[in-house]
């Protein structure tokens, strides 16, 4: 390992070599899928493609997308490309919408997970020295089992506390020395709070590091929960679909999530015409997958929008990085016509002082017209401030947002604690429309 590099090999390949190895492990992957999964030949005859097609990475756009509608189709084991027996860990979705996304591992599939974690630990500065408090839930969604492998991988010594019970959280935190913290960005504000409420000075933690993913965040949000927990903040990526958290992670210069290319083949789409979209554009993220056994995935459509910087990080690193996701295509708000992205919100409310980085838009239909509620906790002392003070404020807030999003919203003050915490994922949008 050099210079906080986990695998060197491969993370620091050039250009030409690692689209070669790309080009080899996609068609074999495609061999595979095509013999394997009915879903995929079946959609490969359609288009009258055979894997022998695909001389080039440039010949990957002929090939159909995958979509969560068939994995949900092919529930539970239409996808595994390889017989139950070979199966030794089986993972799924939250399956919030219907039913849940199912996902298998080989043993080679789990070894691998574990060192695509491993690298973007390494790369956010995590040695066999620290101490890893998980505070992702553990069970069938594969957050927290991805940290553990990847820290356990490393050497380091792992906390396995899964989700919630905060206060907990901080006891372990202190008593354990724990120095790194896997958790969402939202569940690490939470925990601030409550070191705040309980006095607690952070700087009396052995925390350095937070590792943070699962939920889209703000640069804003970012510099919250570095000044308020005094740890790095890193971002890292990944979905369950391609294996789980591993896609991709930030080095310490923070300036993008480095994707595993050798793992897997990104693209940019334009999320309504489904066009390919040149280096640097902004669209919805399609991975392919292209090094695992059990579940591979071919242009599978994140819904994540995002962009790609091919541009050589100071790390030294030669894989593309993926800018921070701004939200996502299914997620993504149309008001009056304009698009909203959450993350747009969350940059203005983090900015200004008195509002607490909880919030929640409440989308409504009133006759024809959509309305979009903003509501925000506020501290204390502003929302127990005399009416003119505080209507000052709000207006104050309405504006900000008003400018950044180029469409009016109603903005609602509550008082602090009254939006719900989540230990997971944070509920940002509630669409009460019928569309």
């Amino acid at each position: 390992m050099q210079n906080n590099i986990w695998d060197p090999h491969h993370e620091c390949m050039s250009r030409e070599e690692l689209e070669q190895l790309q080009l080899e492990r996609l068609q074999a992957t495609l061999n595979r899928v095509y013999k394997n999964v009915t879903c995929y030949r079946t959609k490969f005859n359609e288009l009258g493609i055979v894997p022998e097609d695909i001389t080039s990475l440039d010949d990957l756009s002929n090939l159909p997308f995958t979509t969560k509608d068939d994995l949900r189709i092919n529930y539970p084991y239409g996808m595994f490309a390889v017989p139950l027996r070979e199966i030794v860990r089986i993972h799924s979705s939250s399956g919030t919408t219907g039913k849940p996304t199912v996902v298998g591992y080989t043993k080679n599939d789990l070894k691998t997970w574990s060192n695509l974690v491993a690298r973007f630990m390494t790369a956010a500065g995590v040695t066999h020295d620290d101490v890893v408090q998980i505070a992702f839930g553990y069970g069938m969604f594969t957050g927290a089992f991805g940290l553990h492998y990847g820290s356990e991988t490393i050497g380091a010594a792992v906390i396995p506390m899964s989700g919630g019970n905060t206060d907990k959280q901080i006891m372990i935190m202190q008593d354990y020395k724990s120095t790194a913290l896997v958790c969402t960005p939202s569940y690490a504000i939470t925990i601030a709070e409550q070191l705040e409420k309980q006095g607690i000075d952070p700087k009396s933690l052995s925390l350095k590091v937070g590792l943070f993913g699962g939920e889209p965040w703000s640069e804003a949000m970012r510099k919250e929960i570095e000044s308020r927990l005094g740890i790095c903040a890193t971002d890292n990526y990944g979905l369950s679909e391609m294996i789980g958290p591993g896609v991709a992670g930030e080095c310490r210069h923070k300036c993008g999530m480095h994707i595993s290319e050798d793992a897997f083949i990104a693209e940019i789409i334009d999320p309504e015409t489904c066009q390919v979209l040149p280096p640097g554009s902004v669209g919805e993220l399609v991975l392919t997958s292209i090094c695992k056994e059990a579940f591979p995935m071919i242009r599978y459509r994140t819904r994540d929008i995002t962009s790609l910087d091919y541009s050589t990080c100071e790390c030294g690193r030669t894989m593309v990085r993926m800018k921070k996701t701004m939200g996502r295509s299914d997620d993504m708000l149309i008001i009056k016509g304009v698009n909203v992205f959450p993350s747009q919100i969350e940059e203005v409310l983090v900015a200004i002082e008195g509002c607490e980085p909880h919030y929640q838009l409440v989308v409504d239909r009133k006759g024809s017209l959509d309305v979009l509620e903003v509501c925000i906790e506020v501290t204390e002392n502003i929302f127990f401030d005399e009416m003119k003070r505080q209507r000052a404020f709000l207006e104050t807030v309405k504006k900000k947002i008003d400018s950044v999003l180029g469409v009016g919203v109603v903005v609602k003050l509550v008082e602090p604690n009254s939006i719900p915490r989540h230990e997971g994922k944070a509920e940002r949008v509630i669409d009460k429309r019928k569309i």
